[in-house]
């Protein structure tokens, strides 16, 4: 077992961990860690652009509207101030730092319109292929920094004090060799966990991670039951096999059955535009009926040229874009709730910070505006990382840590089942009975025993399913709690809002009560 010493560590490499590095690496020394390679991240294969009111006409009282409206008003509107004030700023520095976003043949910067957007504020390079061009941006910055780098280490667990801190984590190598890594600041920027689901837009390495490992720390999880359904992925052969942005709707592509008859007309006054959440559940309930669903494509201008990654995408599966007929289907993609941190990213553990997907800020509410998730990594890892540079050095090696005992027997659950059960009663749709059902199904693995005991013992496979194993029941806890359908979360037994419900949060906290999951109930 060896040990290492850093001032801060970075469990992830998308967009706000690198913001967190670059800003924190000003006055401390920095490790970034990742399980596989730094380019194996939601971030890299991000279609869609960077919403900011940075045109002229626009606002950032308009774009904060949007977020709200979207969120269905359980945003915590501090934080969404800060998201669109500081993202204006957070944007022109990289403008004038020259990231390429697309611009015309002027030289002006063009902007897209997206979902539930009322104006045309998103930022584009590349066309769709926003993420790999932003992430390619910080990597060369962080490259020209003094963080560190360590890829292949998967985090295993969090080290905690005797007296409740972190101070580091613990992570297995290739070979299985364990590393102690000791850090007066430890920030989870892992991502989000849309394998839970057996069709999914995020990469294979978002396995709900870092919301397992700080749930078994001790952090406070909340709005665990708002996963987002993107309405459109590449639908064939019984799977979704990759995303299509909603820019492409943006460009004029319209939803249709198998007779081209439009399925959002009548839904939304923003019809093919309407919120995520409406459009999904739209599409769900006609392939429920045992329609098919298409984009139809016909009416957008130089598809492959305005489009080349989702062109790409539909060659490698046997699509013809050329017939202008895409089959789609909802495909999980984004988690809303996430570990409950403040405005610099830090949870109720001393010395944990979270910051991206894995986050939550209260920024998106019950359901993520189109965008906004690059441009809260741009946002709130850069404010973690400047708070953790501007923090006194601490010297927390020596610091004698909590002690866990070790797994007896493992039971854990085949992980097709698992994605399965997931999508059938915690998926799109919820109601008492299925999550009934899904709490029978996921008790057998005796969850509470997983987070009393220690972690090390496992190895690379168990551990994903042990991790994939805790974010669901976080899910499935919030999903029964709340007696309501608001934004992502749609229960068929309570199928209209409550305003009993707005800015009311499920907390799940499993330390708090000697390791029983509680529901709290808390003002955003």
């Amino acid at each position: 077992m060896e040990n290492h010493e850093y001032d801060v560590l970075i469990i992830g490499s998308g967009m706000a961990a690198l913001q967190c590095a670059i800003h924190a690496s000003v006055t401390k020394k920095v490790l970034l860690i990742t399980k596989t390679d730094v380019r194996s991240c939601n971030t890299y294969l991000a279609q869609g652009g960077v919403a900011v009111a940075y045109a002229a006409g626009d606002s950032s009282e308009s774009h904060k509207e949007d977020t709200m409206v979207a969120g269905r008003f359980h945003n915590r509107e501090q934080a969404v101030s800060i998201l669109v004030e500081d993202g204006f700023y957070a944007v022109d520095e990289l403008v004038q730092e020259g990231m390429d976003f697309d611009r015309d043949a002027q030289g002006n910067l063009m902007y897209g319109l997206e979902g539930a957007h009322s104006h045309r504020r998103i930022l584009h390079s590349s066309g769709d292929s926003t993420g790999r061009k932003l992430f390619e941006f910080l990597w060369h910055k962080v490259q020209a920094s003094p963080v560190e780098c360590l890829e292949n280490h998967r985090a295993q667990e969090l080290l905690i004090s005797e007296k409740g801190s972190c101070i580091g984590v613990a992570t297995k190598d290739m070979n299985g060799r364990v590393h102690l890594f000791y850090a007066s600041h430890t920030v989870l920027a892992s991502g989000g966990c849309g394998q839970l689901y057996p069709y999914t837009t995020n990469h294979e390495n978002a396995c709900g991670d870092g919301f397992a490992l700080a749930l078994h720390a001790g952090a406070v999880l909340k709005d665990m039951e708002f996963m987002q359904f993107h309405p459109t992925g590449l639908y064939g052969n019984g799977g979704v096999k990759g995303l299509i942005s909603e820019a492409v709707r943006g460009e004029g592509g319209i939803l249709v059955d198998e007779n081209r008859m439009r399925i959002m007309q009548g839904i939304h006054p923003l019809e093919d535009l309407a919120p995520r959440h409406l459009v999904s559940q739209t599409i769900f309930s006609h392939m429920a009926e045992g329609h098919a669903v298409y984009l139809d494509i016909s009416a957008v201008e130089n598809f492959d040229g305005k489009f080349p990654a989702i062109a790409a995408l539909c060659r490698r599966n046997g699509v013809d874009w050329r017939e202008g007929l895409l089959p789609v289907a909802p495909a999980s993609h984004f988690m809303m709730g996430g570990v409950e941190v403040d405005a610099r990213g830090a949870t109720n553990i001393p010395g944990l910070y979270a910051v991206g997907e894995v986050a939550c800020t209260g920024v998106h509410g019950a359901n993520r505006l189109a965008s906004n998730s690059l441009l809260e990594g741009l946002v709130f890892g850069k404010k973690a990382g400047m708070a953790i540079a501007e923090a006194p050095p601490q010297k927390v090696a020596a610091l004698p840590l909590r002690k866990k005992k070790q797994p007896g027997k493992k039971n854990l659950p085949d992980l097709l089942d698992l994605k399965q059960m997931m999508f059938r009663y915690a998926g799109i749709s919820r109601s008492a009975e299925g999550l009934g059902e899904l709490f029978r199904y996921l008790r057998q693995f005796d969850v509470e025993s997983l987070l009393e005991g220690g972690l090390l013992e496992f190895n690379d496979s168990e551990l994903t399913t042990v991790f994939m194993l805790l974010t669901a029941w976080c899910i499935a806890v919030g999903a029964d709690t709340r007696t309501e359908s608001r934004g992502a979360h749609l229960r068929s037994d309570y199928p209209e809002e409550d305003p009993r419900w707005q800015g009311v949060s499920c907390t799940v906290d499993l330390f708090a009560k000697k390791g029983r999951i509680i529901h709290e109930f808390v003002k955003a």
